[in-house]
């Protein structure tokens, strides 16, 4: 009888810490994506980065330290579009949904990288067009519903100088790349995209924000989707097959704020 009730024990204990299926088939997957090489998307920042002409630079205080307080914690002020950000619907349309209101499976993404870099390079005012998705799509296959769709000008690689990146001419006019309103709409309407990002400041081109004219930005927000500014490293990422992560904090009401974003690579 003893010995029956040891085997009963042992049987028991096996069946409590053995992991269920379900948890080993999302372990073997997580096993596999550590494996993959991963790409951070989101610029460092600090007071001085590369941000939108209305903004001023946001400030950074020690309020304790190491040698006084044993521990160090900071004071961070700044606006909710700073560095690499989320702007969700709310910031552009009242009572639409706010950063705390987007759900976390829309954080974990296909992602699509449209790289037109070149034509970026040869004209800084190039806006992404239905053409430019045409041709991805004969090339990869059609955009997966629920994509996050990267636009990819290499932008960010005058990151840091904001007169680099705003690229003004004498007559205070921005030149900077955006996207176009038809790709947009074919993006969102027909594909049925999640979310899309750049590397730019704005969702508009330069000679459009110049005139506070953001309508491709509020179009996108409008239509109840999130967008992500400033993303970095684009040119380390395949055209298609990656996933990306995109996060930031659950603030209550937020219209906006920095975001962490990086890339899983096939």
């Amino acid at each position: 009888m003893r010995a029956r009730l040891g085997v009963l024990v042992v049987l028991a204990a096996s069946v409590i810490v053995a992991p269920s299926a379900r948890a080993e088939s999302l372990w073997r997957i997580y096993d596999t994506l550590k494996a993959k090489p991963w790409v951070d998307l989101t610029h460092p920042f600090d007071a001085e980065i590369p941000h939108w002409k209305g903004f001023k630079p946001m400030t950074r205080q020690v309020l304790y330290d190491y040698d006084k307080d044993g521990f160090r914690a900071e004071l961070f002020c700044h606006v909710g579009q700073w560095g690499t950000h989320v702007d969700p619907p709310a910031h552009f349309h009242q009572g639409m949904a706010t950063a705390d209101r987007i759900p976390v499976k829309q954080m974990l993404l296909p992602l699509v990288v449209i790289d037109v870099h070149d034509k970026a390079a040869k004209n800084p005012d190039y806006t992404l067009t239905l053409a430019d998705l045409r041709a991805w799509e004969s090339k990869h296959g059609r955009i997966p519903r629920g994509a996050f769709v990267a636009m990819r000008t290499d932008w960010s690689k005058r990151w840091p100088d904001q007169a680099a990146m705003q690229n003004v001419d004498a007559q205070g006019v921005a030149h900077y790349p955006g996207w176009g309103y038809l790709a947009l709409k074919f993006l969102y309407e027909t594909r049925k995209i999640t979310a899309s990002g750049h590397e730019t400041t704005d969702t508009d081109p330069g000679i459009a924000t110049t005139k506070d004219d953001y309508s491709l930005e509020s179009y996108i927000l409008g239509q109840g989707h999130y967008q992500i500014e400033l993303l970095a490293n684009l040119d380390q990422v395949p055209e298609q097959g990656a996933l990306v992560s995109v996060s930031w904090p659950d603030i209550k009401d937020g219209s906006g704020f920095p975001a962490r974003v990086f890339a899983i690579l096939p």
